[in-house]
């Protein structure tokens, strides 16, 4: 299949978010939580903070992109604490 272009970046990518994916449902399983309310106002669980997290990683990598160019180590930190930001108060 010549449609899309496998290198090992994007092998990384998917499989971090398979990885994530089986570690949040073994947390699930293992360590039942309560939702919480959080500064959305709404109630969420770890796995609709990855959720969230992962969407709004996807938007600052594609204005990161768009703004400032190729390099995406900025992108990355931004998201890293982005990230942060929504486990703590989400």
């Amino acid at each position: 299949m010549d449609w899309m272009a496998w290198t090992w970046p994007t092998a990384a990518f998917f499989l971090t978010i398979a990885a994530l994916l089986v570690i949040f449902t073994v947390l699930a399983i293992r360590f039942p939580e309560t939702p919480r309310h959080g500064v959305l106002g709404i109630e969420t669980t770890r796995g609709d903070r990855l959720f969230i997290t992962l969407l709004g990683s996807a938007f600052i990598n594609l204005a990161w992109l768009g703004l400032v160019g190729q390099a995406q180590p900025g992108a990355l930190a931004l998201c890293l604490l982005y990230a942060v930001a929504v486990f703590r108060w989400v």
